[in-house]
């Protein structure tokens, strides 16, 4: 019986990468391909997705994706499409959607949002004053404070960011970047260090350590 396939006991949680492995845009800590997918979608994604929630046996599923410049919606419709089949399959799974910041249309935000998801997370990154050389030209520091106060303010689910420590911040620059977070109400920070990619020509510079 293959639903009865073993899983160790202690993965309750896992990560799935929606939309393909080629993302629209390049940032540059991230070793994923860049490229224009041209409209591709798997179509068979979302029950795919969810059957292996359910085999699993998952009680946390962060579901992310690359970023899809090339869909009218930045893929909005398949994110929600592949939660709401996670969430038939397994009603009792906490999903928590980390995003792509969709370009910061409003629309296409509340359709994850709306979708069944319990933490909506859109990645910070930096500090303000290194988001030019870390991230894509696209992406921006107050876009992903803008996805986050709108999603904040729907008030529905749960707010969610991170940052990357090691690229040459400040002390101060990673408390301001925390008093913005505090501000819009964002309810959960993550903080994990930079590790260099062999393909990335950014260094990992420097650490802070905030007490």
């Amino acid at each position: 019986d293959r639903d009865r396939h073993s899983f160790p006991a202690r993965r309750r949680s896992d990560l799935f990468m929606l939309m393909g492995a080629v993302c629209t845009r390049a940032c540059r800590f991230c070793a994923v391909d860049t490229g224009n997918p041209g409209g591709w979608l798997d179509e068979d994604e979302p029950l795919k997705v969810a059957e292996s929630v359910r085999r699993m046996d998952l009680s946390y599923v962060v579901l992310t994706s690359v970023d899809r410049d090339d869909l009218m919606d930045g893929g909005a419709s398949h994110f929600a499409k592949c939660v709401r089949a996670v969430k038939r399959e397994s009603p009792k799974t906490t999903v928590e959607a980390l995003t792509p910041d969709f370009q910061g249309k409003e629309q296409a935000i509340r359709t994850v949002v709306e979708s069944g998801i319990s933490v909506f997370a859109q990645n910070l990154e930096t500090v303000e004053r290194l988001t030019s050389a870390v991230r894509d030209p696209r992406a921006g520091y107050n876009q992903t404070l803008s996805v986050l106060e709108f999603v904040g303010k729907m008030g529905s689910v749960h707010t969610k960011t991170s940052l990357m420590l090691g690229l040459g911040e400040l002390e101060q620059e990673v408390r301001q970047t925390l008093a913005h977070l505090a501000n819009l109400g964002v309810n959960f920070l993550t903080l994990g260090q930079y590790l260099q990619d062999r393909k990335s020509t950014r260094l990992n510079s420097s650490h802070v350590l905030i007490s």
